[in-house]
């Protein structure tokens, strides 16, 4: 059931993907609409979990790039 707060959308779908999504939406007795949105707000924890972890790290030293290819060529592992 829709409620007053839901937004209507079109998203177009792999015809493949769509049929596992029903399948599973059956499966567990939710609906297509309830599996997307918590796809959804699961990518986007995922992504505040990882801007999160960024800005921690973010006054970390860092090495250029050409350093650790300098390092790993004196290694002899390229």
């Amino acid at each position: 059931m829709t409620m007053a707060t839901d937004t209507r959308t079109t998203v177009y779908l792999k015809r493949k993907v769509y049929r596992a999504l029903k399948a599973k939406a059956a499966s567990t007795d939710r609906t297509v609409s309830d599996l997307i949105n918590a796809a959804v707000l699961e990518a986007m924890r995922e992504d505040d979990i990882d801007r999160a972890a960024v800005a921690a790290r973010r006054k970390e030293p860092s090495r250029p790039f050409e350093k650790v290819i300098e390092d790993l060529k004196r290694d002899g592992l390229i």
